[in-house]
């Protein structure tokens, strides 16, 4: 039999749940609103222009993104599509592919963060003060760090 949760753990993993779907559903509404891709594709573009070359191998860039590897190989189909991205093959491993990003998804990087970050100061910054925002960042670091 499981042991019992506190309360106020449960209180917090409610509230970490709700807080994200908050701001995710308000984030894509804005994105949409602007004629603007959903924030996969910016999690994807700015995980490329990060990197260095612009370049990922296709197993990395799935840990820096949060769906699953099918859902990332169908993501970077569209995004490839779309010119925003091309997959080369890998210079170190003839087996592996690495995305790049184009110049077309950087561009298009530029035109989503005003949306974006509108959407953050509004629902961070606007809502927590420095010291909470800094705990908050803490504690949620030690659960990302079970990963």
């Amino acid at each position: 039999m499981a042991s019992e949760i506190p309360d106020v753990h449960l209180e917090a993993w409610r509230a970490l749940l709700g807080a994200h779907a908050a701001v995710l559903g308000r984030t894509e509404d804005a994105l949409a609103a602007a004629g603007l891709p959903p924030l996969p594709w910016y999690d994807v573009l700015w995980a490329l222009r990060t990197a260095p070359g612009t370049r990922l191998r296709m197993g990395d860039l799935a840990g820096h993104v949060t769906i699953s590897r099918g859902g990332l190989t169908r993501l970077v189909d569209r995004i490839e599509a779309a010119g925003l991205l091309r997959r080369e093959a890998c210079p170190t491993d003839r087996r592996g592919y690495d995305a790049v990003l184009t110049p077309d998804g950087r561009a298009l990087l530029r035109r989503m963060w005003p949306v974006y970050s509108r959407v953050l100061r509004e629902t961070v910054v606007e809502r927590l003060n420095q010291r909470e925002a800094a705990g908050l960042a803490t504690a949620l670091q030690r659960l990302a760090d079970l990963g």
